[in-house]
């Protein structure tokens, strides 16, 4: 029988490297972290993060226990056009 293995501190981050503006954008949850970027690419990383959670969630799964490429196709998914 196959367990599946959690991984106690999973932790997805976020890092923006476009900010020009001078402002310090972070956007926090137990489950990930964001930080910086543009007002536009901050934005786009959060909403592809909670799509990807409320995915996560509809599929009975969690960050501790999604594997790995499943987690890269819903991430992949739900990026903006």
């Amino acid at each position: 029988m196959n367990r599946i293995q959690e991984k106690p501190n999973a932790h997805l981050l976020g890092i923006g490297l476009d900010c020009e503006d001078g402002h310090t954008r972070i956007t926090q949850s137990e489950e990930f972290s964001i930080i910086g970027g543009s007002e536009k690419t901050h934005d786009c990383m959060t909403e592809t993060i909670c799509k990807t959670f409320e995915d996560l969630k509809q599929e009975g799964e969690n960050l501790s226990t999604v594997d790995e490429e499943q987690l890269q196709d819903i991430i992949q998914k739900n990026l903006p056009e």
